[in-house]
């Protein structure tokens, strides 16, 4: 049994695919790991590569390596403990000064 450092370190190498896009409809890029990796709570991806540039109206799927970085066991829990408060930084609130009837 290999012993694991309670705070990760541990990195794995997966292939991935890329998209891009830059469009009207939408501005996104998502990641798709191959091999059926999951990316648990405090996990930490690295996309190797040059840059991508899209112009506007198209789309980019490109094919890259990426690195993952594992939690460890307190890492993790940190991230589920405070995972909600930052989760709260994302949300706009918005109030005006109309009273409801």
């Amino acid at each position: 049994m290999r012993w694991r450092s309670p705070f990760g370190g541990r990195s794995v190498e997966v292939t991935c695919t890329l998209e891009v896009e830059n469009t009207f409809e939408a501005l996104h890029a998502h990641v798709r790991l191959d091999g059926g990796v999951v990316i648990e709570p405090g996990d930490e991806v690295l996309v190797h590569g040059d840059p991508v540039q899209v112009p506007f109206g198209e789309t980019r799927i490109l094919r890259r390596r990426a690195t993952i970085r594992r939690a460890g066991a307190v890492e993790r829990l940190w991230t589920r403990l405070t995972g909600d408060f930052e989760f709260m930084e994302l949300c706009e609130f918005s109030f005006s000064g109309e009273q409801l009837r």
